[in-house]
């Protein structure tokens, strides 16, 4: 289930009557549980109730408890005294008499205390018990939550009466409807019309009861919105509808066609209308209401939502942050704070990925709040504000949500206007709406940013077709900004998209932002687009950018593709996060691992590099430079190496079979192949790739040489084989696999099987260990394509390779897969910097080594993954643990003479020295237009 979903189910529980018996299940079922849960839970004997007070406990879940009348407090003190509560990790405990309730989450102390009726307003509390992580915001403000599900209730009835609006010209009809019914709902509960709930009790008078005119008194409503008082005669607006004020603002003009209601319809818009709108949070509920409209997002309904302290770690150190310092500086000095509002003023916030516009809404908010205080020190409290809507632009390409966005900008204004200038004055000047477009519906991607936000004598003021506030299509020349020549600020989450996920037009995006300027632009992120695009907009005008991105874009290939020509345009990182967890609410979404990256000209000596904590801390650094990998150090990038920069021996990437599996065995596989012993020892080799030398499993492979041919077809098992490989390569769309089928006896690409043992690293590794999961195999083992192999003779490279340098160098450089490592011999290996080492060196390393495996061989049969599980190696496998000690304790020795501090320290000496060997190498300048 999702949020609003539960919510509805929530607020259906609370109007029905109470049933002392039946509502802790009640309560339970409205939050996802099954059927067969609460049949368990209902149980009397064997069932899965753990409640020791007569109440209902599901484990690690909720205590609840249902109570005489008037005990409500006590019971849920007995509640949080209670023995099983503490046993089965209660997170929730629960009381109620039908009359009372409160609940209190164990975890952090908070309550909620109400009358039963009003306990569904405080869902948002309860939301961990259907698995979905909240904010604080959520959980106070349930209104955006609730008020999503009815208008989506709304929008899917209509399109049920009016089919042929259910398509993509007439989509953008029933959006526009549905952001004047938003508005009108606002405008109704906050005075903006003058009387209190006119606009739905003028639909509940007004139209039948069988809804047949539903449309027609909604039309004249905003036929009489769009129409100047003076002009109210002539235009002979009815009566009942001449009691609405002159909006205007293109919201209600351009003849927008009103949909058909059936009395559902009917029913759900007053519904919907008899809701309390003073409640509005445009912060949270742009997010929400976006997708009511979006057929793919509505399964999410209610899902959509950033909070605001993940907004603000872009916005404060983007620019907010220099605006508060700004104001402490000033004091109480009259001019510096005149200074600053005007500076203010001429501030633009620009989010090419707006979406519903949270980034913008947040934004205007916080300069509001500062101007305010300015307002105040300078003894002009009721002052109107110097900060126009206007110089808050965004593109988005969905039409619906360019309506909310605008809408949303539109209701803050007012909000701040009531907060900071009285309700007097905010209704004064809030009508009629100015119909500027500053909101504009597009690919972000294919439109010029500088005639959006022009810089003054840019001489860029173009002419093109857009829609006007809420519809209207006509060209215009750009609007002005009422204060031009300040900073613009470019921010926002634009869409991620990996290389493999983009559309054949998402391809074509960025073909013509990075074709002819850099090679090997195939392989990045979507996002990246949005970050050429800023630096190409900073290079012409005084801007400062930050973007939240998929952490892939400072790893891996993608660094020297995207950060190269950023550099050389001039352009610096000034502030980032390093990688967290960008969560939304979601209950099937842990959050995509992120980072945060501000790039601009126009920078001093500081750079700020925050983190944060396992303990959700936020830590900041201040530091000379931040490079693309977000290390405190110069600009270097590093470039795949065909060779070892540092001269290490040679790692190979394994053998690729290209063969349907029908050349890979599993041990059951191996015995229906029914080979004498003879063929078994001659054809049949243990086949290791990443999975296997983790986990400790067992593979085989059909390993056949050219000059065995003959004899291994003569077994039929293995000839059948051979002809499937075959079929399975002529079907393939890949030439090259084609042309394998001419030897399909054996592996596609394929090495000599090593003579001695080799040492194999996995392509792809878990982030969760605290070293790479390197391993040494016997000789004669194949190892896929799915691993790197390294002769074995030697053991001292074993040691550097699971060190926690290495980690840390592969951790940054290397690509990811989703969070887990993907390791490359170019990358992870050929540039990884070390010292000359010498035979004192080498022999003190392959000491290291062997005691490493030897300590694993200690608790044989236990596998890699069990060793070096974080949570496990210290209590577990304690030998293992000080055998990685020891050798980083004589590798790091090595380096400066003693441990390392932290990684951070462990990186900044890693790329002193890369760049050190680089410039020895190759003391030219590398182009940004080069093979990646």
């Amino acid at each position: 289930m999702n949020a609003v979903e539960i919510e509805e189910a929530v607020s259906r529980l609370a109007e029905a009557p109470f049933d002392s018996e039946e509502f802790p299940f009640a309560f339970l079922e409205a939050f996802g549980n099954k059927p067969t849960t609460l049949k368990r839970l209902k149980s009397k004997s064997g069932g899965s109730n753990q409640s020791d007070l007569g109440g209902v406990l599901q484990r690690n879940n909720i205590h609840v408890k249902v109570c005489p009348e008037g005990e409500v407090t006590n019971t849920l003190t007995a509640l949080r005294d209670s023995a099983a509560t503490a046993r089965y990790k209660v997170k929730f405990i629960l009381a109620t008499d039908g009359k009372s309730f409160e609940a209190e989450n164990l975890a952090d102390g908070e309550i909620v205390a109400c009358d039963y009726p009003d306990f569904h307003n405080h869902f948002g509390f309860f939301l961990p018990l259907a698995g979905i992580t909240t904010v604080k915001q959520i959980r106070e403000n349930a209104f955006d939550i609730k008020a999503t599900g009815r208008l989506n209730r709304l929008y899917v009835e209509l399109l049920k009466e009016n089919p042929e609006w259910d398509k993509a010209d007439r989509r953008e009809a029933l959006n526009h409807f549905m952001a004047r019914l938003i508005f009108c709902f606002f405008a109704e509960d906050t005075n903006i019309f003058h009387s209190n709930a006119l606009f739905t009790a003028t639909i509940e008078q007004m139209s039948a009861s069988d809804s047949s005119n539903t449309h027609e008194v909604l039309s004249e409503m905003f036929r009489a919105m769009c129409t100047p008082l003076k002009d109210r005669e002539a235009a002979k607006i009815r009566n009942w509808a001449d009691r609405f004020p002159y909006v205007n603002g293109g919201l209600f003009s351009g003849g927008v066609a009103v949909p058909r209601f059936s009395k559902i319809a009917r029913s759900y818009l007053l519904h919907v209308g008899n809701l309390d709108w003073t409640k509005i949070n445009p912060d949270i509920f742009g997010s929400m209401i976006q997708a009511v409209a979006d057929d793919e997002e509505r399964g999410a309904l209610g899902m959509h939502y950033t909070s605001v302290p993940n907004i603000l770690k872009v916005l404060n150190p983007l620019f907010l942050d220099d605006l508060r310092e700004q104001l402490e500086a000033a004091g109480e000095n009259a001019r510096k704070l005149l200074n600053l509002r005007q500076r203010m003023a001429r501030i633009r916030v620009f989010d090419p990925a707006c979406g519903s516009g949270n980034f913008l809404v947040i934004a205007y908010k916080k300069m509001r709040e500062i101007e305010w205080e300015i307002n105040r020190l300078r003894g002009e409290p009721d002052r109107k504000s110097e900060i126009p809507l206007t110089n808050f632009r965004g593109i988005e390409l969905r039409h619906f949500s360019c309506e909310i966005a605008r809408l949303a900008l539109i209701i803050a204004e007012y909000q701040c206007d009531v907060m900071y200038r009285g309700p007097k004055l905010a209704l004064a000047e809030f009508l009629p709406l100015k119909d500027d477009n500053w909101i504009t519906c597009g690919n972000a991607l294919r439109l010029d940013w500088l005639s959006l936000c022009p810089p003054t004598g840019a001489g860029v003021k173009v002419q093109r077709e857009d829609l006007d506030l809420f519809g209207e299509m006509r060209e215009v020349a750009e609007i002005d900004f009422e204060n031009e020549g300040g900073e613009t600020y470019i921010c926002g989450n634009p869409p991620y998209l990996g290389s493999k996920w983009q559309s054949d037009e998402q391809k074509s995006d960025l073909s013509k932002i990075f074709d002819g300027r850099v090679e090997g632009w195939k392989s990045l992120d979507y996002v990246a687009g949005w970050f050429m695009k800023a630096a190409d907009f900073g290079s012409q005008t005084i801007a400062a950018s930050a973007f939240v991105s998929t952490n892939s874009i400072i790893q891996g290939k993608q660094v020297p593709i995207l950060w190269q020509p950023i550099l050389e345009m001039d352009h610096k990182i000034t502030f980032a996060y390093t990688s967290f967890k960008w969560a939304n609410l979601a209950s099937h979404n842990a959050g995509v691992t992120v980072v945060i990256v501000g790039i601009s000209r126009q920078y001093g000596t500081s750079r700020l590099l925050y983190s944060i904590s396992e303990e959700h801390k936020t830590i900041v650094k201040d530091v000379g430079n931040i490079n693309p990998y977000l290390i405190p150090g110069s600009d270097v990038i590093v470039y795949p190496s065909s060779k070892s920069l540092s001269g290490l021996p040679e790692m190979s990437r394994g053998n690729s079979p290209t063969d349907g599996s029908h050349l890979i065995l599993e041990y059951d596989e191996l015995e229906t192949l029914n080979l004498s012993q003879e063929s078994r020892s001659l054809f049949i080799k243990r086949f290791v790739g990443s999975q296997e030398l983790i986990s400790g499993s067992s593979r085989y492979c059909i390993w056949i040489e050219d000059d065995q041919v003959e004899v291994a077809r003569r077994e039929d098992s293995i000839a059948a084989r051979i002809a499937r490989v075959q079929s399975f390569r002529k079907e393939s769309k890949r030439a090259a696999t084609v042309k394998a089928a001419n030897w399909p006896h054996r592996f596609d690409e394929r090495k000599p099987i090593p003579r001695s043992p080799v040492i194999c690293i996995p392509v792809i590794s878990s982030e969760n260990r605290p070293y790479l999961p390197v391993g040494v195999l016997p000789s004669g083992t194949v190892v896929s394509n799915k691993a790197f192999t390294m002769n074995g003779n030697d053991l001292w490279p074993f040691s550097i390779i699971c060190s926690r340098l290495n980690l840390a160098w592969v951790a940054t450089v290397c690509a990811r897969m989703r969070t887990d490592f993907s390791y490359t011999n170019t990358l992870g290996w050929n540039t990884f910097p070390v010292p000359t080492l010498t035979d004192q060196n080498k022999a003190d390393l392959t000491r290291c080594a062997e005691d490493i495996l030897l300590a694993r061989e200690h608790y044989f049969p236990a596998t890699i993954a069990d060793m070096y599980d974080r949570d496990r190696m210290d209590t577990e496998f304690p030998l293992v643990r000080e055998a990685h000690d020891r050798n980083d304790e004589i590798l790091e020795r090595i380096y400066i003479g003693r441990r390392f501090k932290n990684d951070t320290e462990r990186l900044e000496k890693l790329f002193e020295l890369y760049t050190k060997m680089t410039t020895q190498q190759t003391p030219q300048k590398k182009s940004a237009k080069r093979k990646i």
